[in-house]
This record gives structure tokens, C-alpha cells and sequence, in this order.
């Protein structure tokens, strides 16, 4: 994390991005996932990646594409499958890629520690389930817990709605979901926006990610897809 620097094109904002990276993707489905960032991550060519995300793709855009891409060895995420997450469920079924599944909680407070510098964290989510075997477990207060481990990504591709030129984030209603955990949670944080303004240019009251978590921005034109059912 340092200083930000506003980038032409997404292909330029992704460079560098090495094989075998773990990158925190964000996204609802495809309400606030950065499209352009992620088909520019195709054309650059790194492989071998662990993807943190809400969910394993829908349709064939997005995360779909990048899996489809067979650029992923491993998905970590909440919702592996729904009704049109064929890509993923294809390429699991054949043992191509492998999944961690995390509950939708705890994936956001392992990134939000792994911010926060704080080194594990005790959590009633999963005990009793397989989700909790090999973990430690505590009894507080009458109550068994379970150790989880943050989550930190080399790399977090989000989208906002408006950057100033320092960085400083605006989001636009649900497309804010995992963004503003996950730009503290990795090492580089590249960020699509609508638009990028002067500085001074937006209210500090509405900013919710500053720019000390912010480290490329690209202006990309606003992409929303509809997928419609399973295949």
C-alpha cells in the first residue's frame, strides 16, 4: 500500500500481476464486480491464481471468463454454485480446480483481519459442521467457538464508482459489498471506477475507502451484464 497512481487502460493497471498470485475479487454475483479489470487479467496471462470471492462466476463473464480461462488453480468463496455457475461446476467436477468454502461471515471478517492486523479470531460459524474439522475450537462462556485465520490477497481487483486523484473511494449502492474489505486486506489494490475527479472534488463524508488502501485506478466505462439460467 502507498501512493496512487491513476492508470490509462486496465491492461496497464494489471501488469505485473505474477503467477501463482491469491487475488480478492469483488462482487455480489455481478453487482460491483470489476469486468475490466478481470478481462484485462485473461490478456496478461497470469496463472496458476487463488481467487477470493463471494461466489465462483457467473455465466460466462467475470470470474466464468477467468476460470474458463483455466488460469485458476483454487477459489476460495461462499457460494460455489447457483444456477448458472457452470463454468465453475464443470472444471470442479473434473477435478481442474479446487474450492474452499467459507461462510459468507467469516470470509468477510478473515479479510477484514487480515487489515486489521489481528492474527486469528474466535467464531460460532461452522462448529459442528466439516467446515470446523482440523480447526482449534474454545469454549467461551458456555459457547464453542472455532480458530479462524485471516484471509490476505497479493493483489484485490474491486470496482467503485468514483475516485479523486489521490484515490480516495466512492461506491454506488449494493456495488460496494466485499470492495472496502477487501482493499485493506492485500498487499496492491487496483480499483475500476466510473470516474476519477479532482481531489477536493468529492464530499469526505461520503468516501468510504481512503486512499492509504489504494494503489492503481483505472476509468472504465460502466459494464452491467444480465445472465440469464443454468446451461
Amino acid at each position: 500500500m502507498g501512493s496512487t497512481t491513476i492508470f490509462e487502460t486496465p491492461d496497464d493497471a494489471v501488469a505485473g500481476i505474477e503467477d501463482g498470485s491469491t487475488i480478492l475479487v469483488g462482487g455480489f454475483g455481478l453487482a460491483g464486480m470489476p469486468f475490466d479489470l478481470i478481462d484485462a487479467l485473461i490478456r496478461q496471462g497470469a496463472d496458476d491464481l487463488t481467487i477470493v470471492a463471494n461466489n465462483a462466476g457467473n455465466g460466462e463473464v467475470g470470474l466464468a471468463a477467468l476460470l474458463d480461462a483455466g488460469r485458476v488453480r483454487k477459489v476460495i468463496c461462499s457460494f460455489p454454485r447457483q444456477s448458472d455457475s457452470y463454468v465453475f461446476d464443470r472444471l470442479y467436477l473434473a477435478g481442474e480446480v479446487e474450492l474452499e468454502v467459507v461462510p459468507q461471515g467469516n470470509l468477510a471478517e478473515r479479510m477484514r483481519a487480515a487489515g486489521a492486523g489481528i492474527g486469528a479470531f474466535f467464531c460460532p460459524t461452522g462448529v459442528g459442521t466439516s467446515l470446523a474439522e482440523g480447526k482449534e475450537t474454545r469454549t467461551i462462556d458456555g459457547r464453542e467457538y472455532v480458530l479462524e485465520y485471516p484471509i490476505a490477497g497479493d493483489y484485490a481487483l474491486i470496482s467503485a464508482q468514483t475516485s479523486d486523484r489521490m484515490g480516495n473511494l466512492v461506491y454506488r449502492k449494493t456495488a460496494r459489498n466485499f470492495g472496502p474489505v477487501m482493499a485493506t486486506a492485500a498487499t496492491t489494490t487496483i480499483v475500476e471506477v466510473s470516474d476519477v475527479v479532482p481531489t477536493g472534488d468529492l464530499d469526505p463524508e461520503s468516501v468510504i475507502t481512503p486512499s492509504i488502501y489504494v494503489d492503481r485506478v483505472v476509468a472504465v466505462e460502466a459494464r452491467r451484464y444480465t445472465v440469464q439460467g443454468a446451461r
